[in-house]
């Protein structure tokens, strides 16, 4: 009897477990930000770009080139600032499907990351849809922004009392917004032809 109750109880803990994550356990499904790869030699920076989650490689312990891609152009070119997570576009709560390019063998799969907790990215790819592996990221919080300055001010002499219009700044994009105006470019373009 006591395995009955005790199968019984695993299901209902399992149930609600599922249901927790249903109503927002996890929080905001927001995988943005910084993530840490498994293994801690690159740290991928994953943006949103018009609805589509895009990831570019922000850091890397030894840094390298792209030596096995498919185009010979870009074999030199730094892994650093490459994309890797191409399109992923949310299909549950807390799952986006897309592809991963991957460096080490210059090829493009089908994938999809998951929030598995607030700070707990599951990314999977797969081959023909068939054979798939992956392997959890960690979320890592971005350094500190360095203050701003206060802009220095002019003393005020009978010189400088004239008034003069005010100069109105160009807004400059975000580093987000840069990142995304050098992946997916004018609107339009298929993610193939941005990365060839």
């Amino acid at each position: 009897m006591m395995p009955l109750y005790a199968a019984c109880a695993a299901f209902f803990i399992a149930f609600a477990a599922a249901g927790a994550q249903e109503t927002g356990a996890i929080g905001p499904a927001d995988p943005t930000g910084e993530w840490m790869v498994a293994k801690g030699y690159a740290r991928i920076k994953i943006v949103n770009c018009d609805g589509e989650m895009w990831g570019v490689v922000a850091w890397e312990q030894t840094p390298g080139v792209d030596s096995k891609n498919p185009d010979p152009s870009k074999r030199s070119r730094p892994t650093l600032g490459m994309p890797i997570l191409l399109g992923m576009k949310q299909t549950k709560p807390y799952q986006w499907d897309g592809e991963i390019y991957n460096s080490q063998d210059g090829r493009t799969y089908t994938a999809n990351i998951a929030m598995t907790a607030p700070d707990v990215l599951r990314v999977q790819g797969c081959v023909l849809r068939v054979l798939c592996g992956g392997e959890n990221w960690t979320r890592v919080e971005p350094p500190p922004a360095p203050p701003t300055p206060p802009p220095a001010r002019k003393p005020n002499s009978s010189a400088n009392n004239k008034k003069t219009p005010a100069k109105t700044a160009a807004t400059e994009p975000s580093p987000d917004e840069q990142i995304c105006e050098g992946l997916v470019g004018p609107s339009g373009l298929t993610h193939e032809r941005r990365l060839k």
